[in-house]
Formats: structure tokens, sequence, C-alpha cells
């Protein structure tokens, strides 16, 4: 007990940012613990504001709402650089060339400010038409247009905190990602209230105020991160000249990302169109798939960590000169998170009624949840492996396999199926819960197949 808090520990302080040699399993765990505990941090964030944005009243959520959604574009890309930005850097790391390292990060930089000037500054400007576009009253324009506003204006900070988060990672400086979060998430947590209802000699600012907490929170955390790669007594040091465009750096970061965002995309817009279908089932239907989803999305926190670990431990072996030892360690993470998942669905299969409970205690609502919990968690030992391994194949900077596995997975099976098995089988909402657990075991199943080829060790990043 004694060897794994000292372990635990290590892992919140992150003495060790190279895993090119030793224990594959300790590697593992020192990447995944501060991953995990990240996870965490940025789902709180949404969590927090929902909940004290909810206390002004329907419209300020309605707010949050269609700007997040329009925002969804900016994630987008953030997503995709991030996922770049940890392929680039890991290899540098894995080659022992720290100064290739701090130039990458400086174009992830400069790249991800451009980026989030270009999307940002035309919701800054329109913010009104923005929202009135989304179907949004007069009224909620009136009183929602500075939150909108302020939003669009916070765009580099969000693309900063997600890009900057990807480049520690994959310089093994997890714990540092993990931190700028706590940071920027403790933060938020405070002025929220503090700044929406007035407290103290603050002025009372409604949802505005739920802006200004969060871009405040976000800007420290990025804050802390450039602070981070500025040192020069850190691994990886940036450079104000690091920060020149370099053509060659950024075209492969580009490339990188566009299969990375493309990913999150696909992903997206197959949900959206899983929930619009759930929809035809009634409002009761909707919210006990909501409230399964919620669930799911909490307990695969820990999954992600070791899936995120697993792409820093590729990356950084393969530039090493180690693809054995990359591909030991994504086989390690899979089956980790496959031990992981059988235990959670195992959980979620006998105590599905109970858990969904706790959210909601009307009986067509809990049902529909008790279903979807359960057939999902049907799917869980293919999803551990698929998730892990495609993941794999990004850090190892092969993101457009993965896309194609997607494109193939949710959007040729997935939505087609759903869509048979709800309404011309009259299956109804469990048509589509068995379309997820169907296409997702398909993708675990290719994502086996493209990484046992093991075409990913020869690409060059």
């Amino acid at each position: 007990m004694t060897k794994f808090i000292k372990l635990f520990l290590a892992a919140l302080r992150g003495t060790e940012s190279n895993f090119t040699s030793g224990s594959i399993n300790r590697a593992l765990f020192l990447l995944s613990v501060p991953m995990i505990l990240e996870m965490v941090m940025e789902s709180l964030f949404a969590v927090v504001d929902v909940f004290f944005v909810a206390r002004i009243g329907t419209e300020a959520v309605a707010t949050v709402g269609l700007t997040e959604s329009v925002l969804t574009v900016v994630y987008s890309l953030a997503i995709g650089m991030s996922t770049a930005a940890t392929a680039l850097v890991a290899r540098r790391i894995g080659e022992n060339n720290n100064r290739g390292a701090g130039q990458a990060v400086g174009q992830v930089i400069l790249v991800s400010l451009v980026a989030s000037v270009l999307l940002g500054l035309p919701g800054f400007l329109f913010a009104e038409d923005v929202l009135r576009l989304m179907g949004g009253s007069e009224q909620l324009i009136a009183n929602g247009s500075g939150f909108t506003r302020m939003i669009f204006a916070s765009s580099p900070a969000i693309m900063l905190l997600y890009t900057l988060s990807g480049c520690l990672r994959g310089a093994g400086m997890a714990s540092i990602a993990m931190r700028s979060l706590w940071l920027a998430n403790g933060v938020n947590i405070v002025l929220c209230p503090v700044l929406i209802f007035g407290w103290g000699p603050f002025p009372e600012l409604g949802v505005m105020g739920s802006a200004v907490a969060t871009t405040t929170g976000r800007s420290l955390g990025v804050l802390y991160q450039l602070i981070a790669f500025a040192r020069q007594s850190g691994i990886v040091q940036v450079k104000t000249t690091d920060m020149t465009p370099d053509v060659p750096i950024i075209r492969n970061l580009l490339g990188l990302a566009a299969g990375g965002t493309a990913q999150f995309l696909i992903g997206s817009a197959s949900w959206v169109f899983l929930t619009r279908l759930v929809s035809t089932f009634g409002s009761d239907a909707v919210a006990g798939y909501t409230i399964a989803i919620r669930i799911l999305i909490f307990t695969i926190l820990p999954s992600w960590g070791l899936a995120n670990a697993a792409a820093t431990l590729v990356g950084q072996n393969l530039g090493a000169g180690q693809p054995e030892r990359a591909e030991t360690s994504a086989w390690r993470a899979a089956v980790g998170n496959m031990v992981f998942l059988i235990v959670v669905g195992i959980g979620f299969y006998i105590f599905a009624a109970e858990i969904v409970g706790i959210f909601n205690n009307q009986v067509s609502v809990v049902t529909v949840a008790v279903q979807c919990l359960r057939i999902f968690c049907l799917g869980y030992v293919a999803f551990a492996y698929g998730m892990v391994l495609t993941q794999a194949l990004n850090g190892a900077g092969d993101t457009r396999t993965p896309t194609i596995i997607n494109i193939i997975c949710f959007w040729m099976i997935e939505i087609p199926l759903a869509y048979f098995l709800a309404q011309r089988l009259d299956w109804g909402p469990e048509g589509v819960f068995w379309a997820v657990a169907i296409s997702e075991t398909l993708l675990a199943v290719l994502a086996i197949i493209v990484f046992r080829r093991g075409r990913w060790k020869t690409i060059t990043v």
C-alpha cells in the first residue's frame, strides 16, 4: 500500500517525463493518473457553469446552450490540434530532441492563436446574429449577447488550454496539464457565484458573470502552462524565436490536426443524429438516454486517461526507435482498460436501476436509461480496445486511419443500423442502443486489425 501511495504521489508531482525505458506498467500509471484527473477537471468545468447559470433562469441556460453549440467549431479544431501536438512533441521527446520539441510547441502556440482569432472574431462581432440564427428570441438576444461576445473573445484561451495540454502530455508532463486544469476550474468555481450573483463588493453580472469567470479561469490555466514552457529548467523550453512561422512544422501540424478534428466532428455528428432518432419516441426516452450517457461518460474518464497515456508512450517510443516497446505499451493499456471496463460494466448491469434512480425516479425514464446502460455494457470489452488503439494510432501520427474507421463505423454502419432497428423493425430506443454497441464492437475489431498490421510504426512525424 505504501508503495502504491508513493507511486501515486510521484504521478501527481510528475517527476518523470521520458518513458522510453523502464517498466511499461509504471509508465502507464505515472501518465494515466494525472490524465484521468485532468479529464475530471474538464468535465467539471461545464457542470459548474450550468449549475450556477441554472439558478438565474431558463433563458440564461438557453443562452449558454446556444453559444456552446456554435462554439463546437472552436472545440473541434482545439481537440484536433491537441491530438496533433501530442504526436509531434512525443516523437521529439523520444528522439531526445528537446529543442525540436520546443520548436514544435512554439508552432502549436502560433497556429492556435491565429486559428482561434479567425474563428472567434466573427462570433465576437456578430454575437446577436449568431444567437438569432440559432433561434434565440429577441429578449434572449438582448440579455445574452454580451455572454456570447465574451465567450467568443476567449477563443484563444479555449484553444490554447486544449493544445498546450496536448503538448504537455506528449512531453510526458501530464501532471502540469492536470494542475493547469485544476487552477482553471478552481478559479471558475470561486468566481462563478461571486460574479453571477454579485456577492460582496462585486457587481451582479448575471449570465455575463459566468463568461467572465470561465474566461478568467481558462486564461490563468493557459498562463500556468506558458510559464511551465518558458522555464529554463523545464524539460521542454519554448523561446520567442520558436513562434516564428516554420512552414514544414506547420504543414505537418495541420495535416495531423485535420484527422483529429475530423474524428471529433464525425463522432459528434453521429451522436446528434442518434439523439434526434431517440427523440422520435418521446421526451421520456430522450431523458433516459441522456441520463445513461452522462453516467457512462463520467465513469469512462479513467479509460480516456489510459488511452491518452498510450498515445504518449507510442509517440515517445517510436521517436526512440523502439516500435516493439511502443506496440507493447498500447496492448498493455488496452488490457488494463478492458479489465477496468469489465468491472464497471458488471456493476452497471447488476445495479443499473439503483444507479439511474439517483438521477430520476420516473418509471418510464428509468426503464429507458437502464436498458441503455445494460446494452452499452455488453460492448464494453470491445470499447476498451477500440478507444485505446485508435488513440495509439493518433499518438503514432496516423490520424487518417482512425478517421476512416470512424466514418465506416459511425456513419456507414451505426446511423443506418440505428434507423433500421429502431424504425423499420420497431425496436424503439432499444434499436438505437444495440446499433451503438454493434458499431463500437466493429470499430474495435477494425482498430485491432489495423494496429496488428503495424504500418503505423513506419510513419514519420
